[in-house]
């Protein structure tokens, strides 16, 4: 007999890779073949999985329609099932899967659709951390300030796009099921996602408060973020720029 850990990694593999090899010689036929009851668990598990990933990325599936989608996610699933326990956290590669799902090739706004709902999604249960307001900044040294690092609220994202997702996103959420055709041309963008109030939000963002806000936010100092947006904009505001930050209650702390 298995010990419990090599029972439950045969059971694993059984349901989600669907060699039962392992695990055959365990399992009573007792009027039904071992395969047959595999299956009911199988079904089981795909469609709760199918579910979860219906729930994150619903304009995704209104995009493709819901064969297509639950198809896609069928495929998802064999080829990366869950890696862990919670749910909720199922599904972060799926927009790169839907990238190189051949049947998704000309949908080249796709995979950044759904890498906009999964940022959304991951908004949507990040921590709750308490915001640092401006007068924190009074305590630093003026010859400190560049060297200065902030740390920013867990649901903050951001992502860049040559399609207008957001727009995209917008016309195909359940709630909104517009029929609105949408030029694929009209622009990129940059969007910042990011909970606040208990409301997750996006909004568009400049090229130069996006290359502040992402240097930020990947660890860089400010002198150095400042500089990445003086390149995309040599009239880039810094002082209103780290104003808005502390106004949005973007920033939890800071380091020197």
């Amino acid at each position: 007999m298995p010990g419990l850990r090599d029972l439950q990694r045969s059971f694993r593999v059984a349901l989600l890779a669907g060699d039962a090899a392992a695990l055959a010689p365990l399992l009573l036929e007792d009027g039904m073949s071992y395969e047959s009851r595999l299956d009911v668990y199988r079904n089981n598990i795909s469609g709760s999985l199918s579910a979860v990933l219906a729930e994150t990325f619903p304009a995704v599936r209104r995009l493709v329609d819901a064969r297509f989608f639950d198809y896609a996610a069928q495929t998802f699933i064999r080829t990366l099932p869950p890696e862990g326990p919670c749910l909720h956290g199922y599904g972060a590669a799926f927009p790169d899967f839907l990238a190189e799902f051949p049947p998704c090739r000309e949908l080249v706004y796709l995979a950044d659709v759904a890498r906009l709902e999964w940022l959304l999604h991951e908004a949507a249960f990040a921590a709750e951390v308490p915001p640092l307001r401006a007068a924190a900044l009074a305590s630093v040294p003026a010859e400190k300030t560049p060297a200065l690092k902030l740390r920013f609220h867990p649901s903050l994202a951001l992502l860049e796009a040559p399609w207008p997702i957001d727009r995209i996103w917008e016309a195909n959420r359940p709630e909104t099921g517009s029929e609105e055709t949408i030029d694929l041309a009209e622009s990129g963008v940059r969007l910042e996602i990011a909970r606040r109030a208990g409301t997750v939000a996006l909004h568009r963002l400049d090229a130069a408060a996006f290359a502040f806000r992402s240097a930020l936010l990947e660890g860089s100092a400010l002198e150095t973020a400042a500089l990445a947006a003086f390149e995309r904009d040599p009239g880039f505001d810094l002082a209103s720029e780290l104003a808005a930050l502390f106004r949005e209650e973007l920033v939890t702390g800071i380091s020197r």
